[in-house]
């Protein structure tokens, strides 16, 4: 990795230290390819998580994205600008207003989950399907215990 800044040795052989390099290299390259579609991870996050809870209210979204509910109103206004958002009352709660992904919505995150995947293709073209599959396995491990 040309952009690695120098480490010493030991520190070079830490997981911590070699997981914190992997994920800067693949956020650098995910968010690089998502920006050809004019989309931020933040907001490609939140647009995946309404396909998959919507409708779901804003205050919903936030938490369990763990997303600062100012910031979250930032993003949702910013994917209802861009057409890829609805929102209306929540028929469960006239007060609240449910978030709804839009056709183009789809469309968009059909594109910008393929741009993800390309990317991190990249990320681990070094590695065999197997050491793939494998890797994804031992970070889930890690990051995810218990699932």
């Amino acid at each position: 990795m040309a952009d690695t800044p120098y480490a010493p040795r030991h520190i070079r052989a830490l997981p911590s230290w070699l997981l914190g390099r992997a994920a800067a290299r693949g956020h650098r390259l995910v968010a690089e390819a998502l920006a050809g579609e004019g989309m931020r991870m933040m907001h490609h996050a939140v647009l995946s998580a309404v396909e998959e809870l919507g409708p779901v209210s804003q205050a919903e979204l936030g938490r369990t994205l763990h997303i600062d509910p100012k910031d979250m109103v930032a993003i949702v206004n910013e994917l209802q600008r861009d057409g890829l958002v609805t929102r209306s009352p929540d028929p469960r709660d006239r007060r609240k207003n449910a978030i709804e992904i839009s056709t183009d919505g789809r469309r968009r995150l059909r594109r910008t989950r393929q741009l993800g995947d390309e990317a991190n293709a990249q990320l681990t073209e070094d590695l065999t399907p197997a050491e793939r599959e494998q890797l994804v396995a031992l970070l889930t491990r890690i990051a995810l215990p218990g699932e």
